[in-house]
């Protein structure tokens, strides 16, 4: 490993970004930004499989700021040495090897903060030995995003992220194969696809060190990125906005202006705060989704606001108390039509116009007195709000495998909405949620290797059953200004 100043690619590579030079670390290639002014300075340490190029000018806005910033090609990526092998034991000790080189360097002052989305995130977390972490919408390792927590295999976006990244060193356009093929270990001729669905839950990234967490409530990651913000042992900071995994480039349709936070001034607020050591305890700022501002979140022991099945005044049933559950004809995740079947394929469930405007801010969960007629079932939970004005917009979805009959919760992840006067809310419970979701074949087989599918026949007891909703009232919502609350 080098460990004098790196060794120079074509005599500092600029492309367009001032002050951007080339280096290789151990074999990785590496954009390096310095401040203008003298040295020594904090380092933000960068590490990605989607090109470190594309972070030249993330790195200027770090430096900018009095910030040593750098960029690196994950190995086997890009312009790096080596083989890719997503999630692999490599990246601690790359990222360990890359930090060792920083603090060995006359413009380091020895602190560090280790940074990345998605898959940089997991480097981030994975490095040991830096004094903060930056999280954003965290791909936390190879079991985690290839399953629920309650056990359903996520399909789409594995399936897109593999096509598009899994093979080799540099990402294709390639659209992914039709999810409906099986068996699903066999969809993708990639290494890593089949061995990805083997994978075993690893035991909760966490640290002492300050973290931020940031993430979407559209985003695929978002209840991964807000367990892992309870879970860190140290001084932990969460920002949650209506985004999507693009984040403030990707805004949900419920985002408003007040939602275009300026990532790269708060992200440099807090980086300060962290290695100055004045952070502490646990703080978050959550978006408000239709509405003009944040708040802090609220205390998750809170009782739930209750929506019971089957009652006029909760969720009145429209149909499909008894439902069947096709996997041939499942119910798409990618459409919220209902369309009218006989027999029914989702038990459907309706709210009264809300007399008032509804805040929720919280987590949300079902409680289904529910069973199957097969050995294995996917309960798949839709929460959706029909507006005023026709239009059907999504709120929540939860999916969790039983292999017995309830009752049993559905967890439904965090909501941060406001919902008009007059919004009614529509409820299904369904056996699929495909394509977001692989099918469950149900015939007790593994869902990744199964070949033969099979109907199954469900039930929902309405008496037993409920929607919890995280409604707080407009007086106990706290305001959260992001630029003030993430920082402190």
């Amino acid at each position: 490993m080098d460990t004098a100043a790196g060794v120079r690619e074509g005599a500092g590579v600029r492309e367009g970004v001032p002050g951007v030079t080339t280096v290789r670390i151990d074999g990785l290639a590496t954009d390096l930004c310095l401040p203008s002014r003298p040295g020594p300075h904090p380092a933000v340490v960068l590490r990605t499989p989607y090109d470190r190029r594309a972070h030249r000018a993330e790195l200027a806005a770090w430096a900018v700021r009095g910030f040593a910033a750098l960029a690196q090609d994950v190995r086997g990526r890009h312009g790096s040495d080596g083989d890719w092998h997503p999630y692999g034991d490599h990246e601690p000790r790359d990222g360990a090897a890359t930090l060792r080189w920083v603090r060995d360097q006359p413009w380091s002052d020895g602190r560090v903060v280790a940074a990345g989305a998605s898959y940089a995130a997991h480097c981030a977390l994975v490095t040991p030995g830096a004094d903060a972490v930056l999280a954003a919408v965290p791909a936390l390792g190879p079991a985690e995003t290839a399953r629920e927590p309650t056990g359903p295999e996520r399909l789409h976006a594995r399936a897109g992220w593999w096509a598009a990244h899994g093979r080799g060193r540099v990402s294709t356009t390639a659209a992914p194969p039709d999810p409906r093929r099986l068996p699903v270990r066999d969809l993708l001729d990639v290494p890593g696809w089949a061995a990805l669905w083997d994978a075993a839950r690893r035991p909760p990234l966490t640290g002492r060190v300050p973290l931020l967490a940031v993430g979407g409530t559209r985003d695929p990651f978002a209840e991964d990125t807000v367990r892992l913000w309870r879970g860190w042992h140290g001084p932990a900071r969460l920002l949650l906005g209506p985004w999507g995994h693009g984040l403030t480039a990707d805004p949900a349709p419920e985002a408003r202006p007040a939602h275009r936070v300026n990532l790269g001034e708060l992200y440099a607020r807090w980086a300060r705060a962290a290695l100055a050591g004045t952070l502490s305890g646990r703080r978050a700022a959550v978006g408000h989704g239709d509405s003009d501002h944040w708040y802090a979140l609220p205390d998750p022991a809170d009782a739930p606001a209750i929506w019971r099945f089957g009652d006029p005044a909760g969720l009145r049933l429209l149909s499909g108390a008894e439902f069947t559950a096709d996997p041939a004809r499942p119910v798409r995740s990618d459409d919220l039509a209902v369309p009218v079947c006989e027999p029914p394929d989702r038990c459907l469930l309706a709210g009264p116009p809300l007399p008032r405007p509804l805040d929720l801010l919280g987590h949300a969960e079902a409680r289904l007195d529910a069973d199957a007629d097969t050995p294995s079932a996917d309960w798949a939970v839709r929460l959706v709000a029909l507006t005023p004005d026709g239009r059907a917009r999504p709120l929540a979805t939860g999916v969790v495998r039983r292999t017995r009959p309830g009752p049993f919760t559905v967890p439904l992840g965090h909501i941060a909405r406001r919902l008009d006067a007059g919004t009614r809310l529509r409820v299904e419970v369904a056996g699929h949620h495909f394509p977001a979701h692989a099918r469950n074949p149900h015939t007790g087989e593994d869902p990744v290797t199964a070949t033969r599918l099979t109907a199954s026949r469900r039930t929902v007891r309405l008496p037993g059953s409920h929607l919890g909703l995280p409604a707080v009232p407009r007086a106990r919502l706290r305001r959260a200004d992001p630029l003030q609350e993430i920082p402190t």
